[in-house]
């Protein structure tokens, strides 16, 4: 169950917005085999001067549409499964989105299953 944060500069339409999140979904579910309907995602647009790219670390050179992707998932991928997905979301989102893969900069956050709760106030998966 990912829980995916996407922070983008303000600015894209409610429908570019929306196709991040499902390009996003679609990625994992390719590479990474998430359920069907696993869509849990936000979207966090960002005035200018409101986040730092660091330009050109590890010699990237990032644009002012660099687009931030968070996913937080039960851990025990191999690492492997992660270059999939990594390469997965930057391949989707330039082809399909047009966002350059040099201005995709992804994080995992892994965490145990006893970490969530879906509603209800309950530990389904603990």
């Amino acid at each position: 169950m990912p829980f995916t944060q996407i922070s983008l500069r303000r600015g894209r339409s409610l429908d570019f917005r929306r196709a991040l999140m499902e390009e996003v979904y679609l990625a994992m579910r390719e590479s990474i085999g998430i359920p069907e309907d696993d869509r849990f995602a936000t979207i966090t647009e960002l005035e200018d001067g409101n986040f730092n790219h660091s330009g050109d670390y590890l010699g990237i050179e990032r644009s002012e549409d660099v687009v931030f992707i968070r996913i937080t998932l039960n851990r025990g991928r191999t690492t492997d499964l992660k270059k999939a997905l990594y390469a997965q979301i930057a391949e989707r989102l330039n082809t399909n989105l047009g966002i350059r893969k040099e201005d995709v900069v992804i994080s995992l956050l892994e965490v145990s299953p006893e970490d969530w709760s879906l509603g209800n106030g309950d530990a389904q998966y603990a």
